[in-house]
């Protein structure tokens, strides 16, 4: 009765059918007969035909994302722009989208908040550390204890063939003897094939082309090329500092004083206090380490009404120091930093978000050895050789001498020493500190560079630009040089506020690099413009 009543396909109707016949013959003591009813106990519960009503209402939609998450646009538009076509066309298959971005920035409650504006289900699957391809497919019915895989299991979870999907850490799969995750995945996530998706524990097709996929990740390369060309990847960004200040005024604040049990009477966190956490307590793209620490405010709080206090407290930045310490990141003085000629400062993009970097170049008596230390990777390596050798075919150009590497030792470090670090984004600051310590002309230290460096003195461009600009803006640096080539991610990436108060430079070589980078020589030095002034002036160049 049930295998009729839940209207199971023809094409998979006859395996059920069949185990029923062999059942009935089955003696209730037999080793098969639990794994025989085992096995149409889960045929007869799926939702073969169950379907969740969704209601398309784009305003209703475009109002839960914009309540439940500041910033995050582009992904925004994505999302309505995949639910307008589906209300023109119900049959559409659904996108299989990838939310790449560092962790703390929303990827995974956007996709919470997708399925209560469509009124599906939801179901979350974590792929962090799976190593077994059966958790994906499922285990033949030969093995003692054999299960579905979590595709399957979510699909019985969710009692619907049309739940949101969340596939958490995509980029966190593992393999070894047992097998590929990521390549049975392969299936899962090709709308071409998954309306016919055998699981090998049910070895009956089942319908996943109605199931909205969501992935994320936090970076893309360990991503099987074969599986990330499945996927539409929306990168999201890190936050800036007022989406930060927005996000913990409207979401953080009050989830974490209703927490600790105190009321917005009890307790008034002010916005200064907020930029004070932010700016001295967290070095994130995401929110969640600010969310920990407002949520050490709201304990120190507790503790304090708990003891017997009955006064409202307000926090300001004063209480902030009072209650959390001393801060724990420290705004470097940059002109300090680079007031001796070879050190330059650059731009890395990391996991988390972005972060700058000080490269430091100096020359002593040797024998023409280039010394590299600072946990560098290959790439990095390369690099710092592609910048050495383009100063010494160029030398004569910036007044040092052309044999100079031939009685020299070159030691390049970038601090700090105990971090890897690797990418090809340090080309072009590589070789302004090279280039300073050769001339010993000190560079800017109001100014912050990333690029790829070619032989031919060419910029080529990089990844992770909002991230390095936002990294930059952090540290009170508002003036970038940018590869040429990067001038559309900031103009797509930065809001126009942000890029209005920042003053970028976009360059197509290493001799724009240092024009802009390296302080005059003595001879022609002059007196330095104002800021203001000194904006006026660059503003052609942007």
């Amino acid at each position: 009765e049930k295998i009729e009543a839940d209207a199971i396909p023809e094409v998979a109707n006859k395996e059920p059918m069949r185990d029923l016949v062999r059942l009935t013959r089955m003696p209730v003591a037999a080793a098969e007969y639990t794994v025989s009813r085992t096995y149409l106990d889960w045929l007869v519960t799926l939702p073969w035909q169950k379907r969740t009503d969704e209601v398309i209402d784009l305003p209703k939609t475009k109002g839960i994302l914009d309540a439940d998450h500041s910033g995050l646009e582009r992904a925004k538009d994505r999302i309505l722009e995949y639910l307008a076509v589906r209300k023109l066309n119900p049959d559409v298959k659904g996108p299989i989208l990838c939310f790449a971005g560092p962790p703390g920035v929303g990827k995974t409650s956007l996709a919470k908040s997708i399925a209560a504006s469509l009124g599906r289900t939801f179901v979350r699957v974590s792929l962090g550390g799976m190593r077994d391809e059966a958790e994906i497919r499922g285990h033949r019915r030969t093995y003692i204890g054999a299960l579905p895989g979590q595709i399957i299991q979510g699909i019985r979870r969710a009692e619907s063939r049309n739940p949101v999907f969340i596939l958490d850490e995509i980029d966190k799969l593992g393999n070894d003897f047992r097998g590929d995750p990521a390549s049975a995945l392969l299936e899962v996530l090709d709308p071409e094939q998954n309306n016919s998706f055998r699981d090998h524990y049910l070895d009956v097709p089942f319908d996943l082309s109605e199931v909205l996929f969501i992935t994320t990740a936090n970076v893309l390369h360990p991503i099987p090329p074969a599986l990330r060309d499945r996927m539409e990847v929306l990168e999201i960004p890190g936050y800036t500092e007022e989406e930060k200040l927005a996000i913990a005024r409207d979401h953080l604040v009050q989830k974490q004083i209703v927490n600790h049990g105190l009321t917005p009477e009890q307790l008034t966190i002010t916005d200064e206090a907020i930029r004070a956490v932010v700016h001295g307590y967290t070095r994130e793209a995401g929110v969640r380490n600010l969310e920990r620490e407002i949520g050490a405010l709201c304990r120190k709080a507790a503790r304090w009404r708990a003891e017997g206090a009955e006064a409202p407290l307000t926090v300001t930045p004063l209480v902030v120091t009072e209650m959390l310490g001393a801060p724990t990141f420290m705004d470097e003085e940059m002109e300090e930093r680079t007031k001796d000629p070879g050190v330059a400062i650059g731009l890395a993009w990391t996991p988390a978000g972005g972060d700058v970097l000080f490269i430091e170049a100096s020359r002593m008596a040797g024998s023409s050895t280039l010394t590299i230390t600072g946990q560098l990777g290959d790439v990095m390596k390369e690099s710092a050789r592609a910048a050495l050798s383009w100063f010494r075919a160029h030398a004569a150009t910036y007044g040092a001498d052309p044999e100079f590497f031939k009685n020299a030792e070159i030691h390049l470090h970038v601090p700090s020493g105990a971090i890897p670090k690797d990418g090809p984004s340090a080309g072009i600051t590589i070789a302004t500190a090279l280039a300073s310590a050769l001339t010993r002309r000190p560079v800017r230290g109001d100014i912050a560079m990333t690029g790829e460096i070619t032989l031919s003195g060419r910029v080529l461009p990089v990844g992770g630009i909002k991230e390095n600009v936002l990294a930059a803006r952090r540290v009170a640096i508002r003036e970038n040089i940018l590869p040429r080539h990067n001038e559309k991610n900031v103009n797509e990436d930065l809001n126009e506020d942000l890029r209005r108060e920042l003053t970028i430079h976009y360059v197509h070589s290493v001799d724009e690099v240092l024009l802009l980078a390296l302080t005059p020589p003595a001879s022609e030095a002059k007196p330095r413009p104002d800021r203001k002034t000194a904006r006026r002036v660059q503003a052609p160049l942007q």
